[in-house]
Order: C-alpha cells, then structure tokens, then sequence
C-alpha cells in the first residue's frame, strides 16, 4: 500500500521502487546490483539495522517513523562532481519538507537539514568511478529523514539533536513526502549542469556568517564560514588571517 501510494504523488517517469521490512543499509544494497541495474531504482526500507551515515557513523533508523532510501544514478554530464548530488538532495528534502509541513528549514553544510536547529535528515552519496575517463559508473545517494518521532524517543547520544518533521505519525503523508522528496530531486538532477539550486543552498544556510569549528582529524580549528562558491566548496577564514575553501570534511556551529 504505501508503495502505491508513493507513485500516486510521483511526477517523474522512470523510477522504479523496491520496498523492504528492513534491510542492513539501502545505499549498501544498492551498491551491491548498482551495476546491473538502470538508473532510477529507488530501494526503501521501513527499518535499517546498520543505518550509515557520513564517516560511517550510525544512523538511527527504527521502523515506520523514517524515510530510508537509496536512489540509483548514473550521470552522463561532464564534469561531474558528487557534492553537487549532495547538496541537490538537501534542498530537494527542504524544499519537500516546507510544502508538506510548512516548517522552516536550513541546511548545514554539507548535508544536515534541520528544523529549529535540529537535525531531520542526513544524506549519504557514494559510488564508483570508471578509472578510463573519471566519469562515474553509477551513484548511490542515500537519504534518510525523521519523518515522525521516534515512539520510545531518540537515543541518549542523539536525544538533543535530532528533530522530525510531522507531530503524528500518518502512512499517506509519509507517501506524499517520499514522492515529493523524490520529485524535487529529479527537477534538480535532470538540469544538474544548471546548478540553478545552488542560490537556494546559499539562501538556506545555516553556516554562512556564522563562527563555526573545522574539525581535521583530531584538530578543531576556530573560523569564520564567509561564502559557498559554485563547486558547493565552503569558504572559511581562519583566525589567524588565512582563508581556505572546504571541498569536504566537517565543522560543528554552536546553534
């Protein structure tokens, strides 16, 4: 039923969904038959049971409450870069997020979307690159949203900073949102080379102006996050009157 009812909201042809009670990951079973597979297979899962984040921490994903997906790409533009499916993916979840519940969202580079500076969603892009051109085989980008909270609450570790988007949990809404999550994506993804969602980026911000840490390996470097150039790149100016453009990596904001 609930699979149906996403391709009843669905407004983008050739997708193909795969719905599972659980599965470990869905970006790690999608990797696994990315190969043979055309683009625009969606895998979902009502739970996952070694959810994966960035650096590979854990993401929490018990049932019903979430939306845990994986959807496959594989790009034909040049100059491909991945970041761009990222931050493509957060304002698709914003964007998602705002028309179905009309809370305000932000983003925190490069990938946390929150609501009142608690974080909604994580997104996870991986894949394969072909060595003979540097073009990718595929991409794997993995999306996961606190639709609904949690009925026992969020664990201890991520109690005070992980947030949801709706008050009651309802299959339909839950629907409406996959698909509409899915439908922003596709806008942004078909006219990637545009990067016309960039400026939406920047305007959602939760880091532009803001006195953050860059966190690099075991060293937290104090700096000041200035600007998102066209690469999705953060430009931080360090205390010491150096400036730097982040391409990757992590920083913490105090909130």
């Amino acid at each position: 039923m609930y699979i149906k009812s996403i391709y009843d909201y669905l407004k983008i042809s050739n997708i193909n969904i795969e719905y599972y009670e659980t599965l470990p990951s869905t970006n790690s079973y999608l990797k696994e038959r990315a190969k043979s597979e055309k683009e625009g297979l969606v895998v979902i899962a009502n739970n996952q049971t070694s959810g994966r984040g960035r650096f590979d921490r854990k993401f929490y994903s018990p049932d019903n409450t979430g939306i845990y997906m994986s959807i496959l790409l594989k790009p034909a533009f040049n100059n491909f870069d991945a970041t761009l499916i990222t931050t493509a993916a957060a304002v698709a979840v914003a964007r998602a997020t705002e028309k179905l519940s009309g809370k305000v969202t932000k983003i925190k580079w490069v990938n946390d979307v929150l609501i009142n500076d608690k974080k909604i969603c994580g997104i996870l892009t991986e894949g394969s690159i072909n060595p003979q051109n540097s073009n990718p085989d595929y991409v794997v980008l993995g999306i996961g949203v606190n639709a609904f909270a949690p009925e026992n609450g969020f664990q201890n570790e991520i109690k005070s900073i992980a947030g949801y988007v709706f008050e009651e949990y309802n299959p339909d809404i839950k629907a409406n949102f996959t698909a509409e999550i899915i439908n922003q994506f596709f806008k942004y993804y078909q006219a990637m080379p545009n990067r016309f969602f960039l400026d939406e980026y920047r305007q959602r911000s939760a880091v532009i102006g803001k006195e953050i840490t860059v966190i690099k390996s075991d060293a937290k470097i104090p700096a000041t996050a200035l600007s998102i150039d066209d690469r999705c790149r953060l430009e931080v100016k360090y205390t010491d009157g150096t400036y730097e453009f982040l391409s990757s990596g992590e920083i913490s904001i105090k909130l």
